[in-house]
């Protein structure tokens, strides 16, 4: 299980595409990363809750133009990394979005946002500098 997940996203997008861009991000690294999930709560009514981030999640902000450097440098450090390309916003057919990735050199990808996720000191040396969106 990763010490520390956090997402990046571009500071420049508007709130609701910063928040779908960041909900995208989490949700695949829920799936890549099942043990990020605590165990199912119960509360007083013994009514059951679907567990949650066991760990804080900071959605931190980047320059979209950081945000290729911030992954290239997340994957030579051995870490995990999720990325949403700027196509993934463009359309909702998920076989378009993927024809736009293969038609693009991964050096041409913009990026809307990262999940970062690993040991904890790589992940602050990372992405310790960067501040929280708001």
């Amino acid at each position: 299980m990763p010490e520390r997940c956090v997402i990046v996203v571009d500071e420049a997008l508007p709130a609701g595409l910063a928040a779908n861009a960041a909900a995208v991000l989490a949700v695949t690294l829920g799936a890549r990363e099942p043990g990020v999930v605590g165990d199912d709560i119960v509360d007083g009514d013994d009514r059951i809750h679907a567990g949650l981030f066991r760990n804080g999640l900071p959605i931190l902000k980047a320059a979209r133009a950081d945000l290729t450097e911030l992954r290239e440098r997340a994957a030579d450090a051995g870490l995990g990394v999720v990325d949403l390309p700027a196509f993934g916003q463009q359309t909702n057919d998920y076989e378009e979005f993927r024809s736009a990735v293969a038609r693009t050199a991964a050096a041409d990808l913009e990026y809307l946002g990262l999940a970062v996720y690993g040991e904890r000191r790589p992940v602050g040396r990372l992405t310790g500098n960067l501040s929280l969106l708001r």
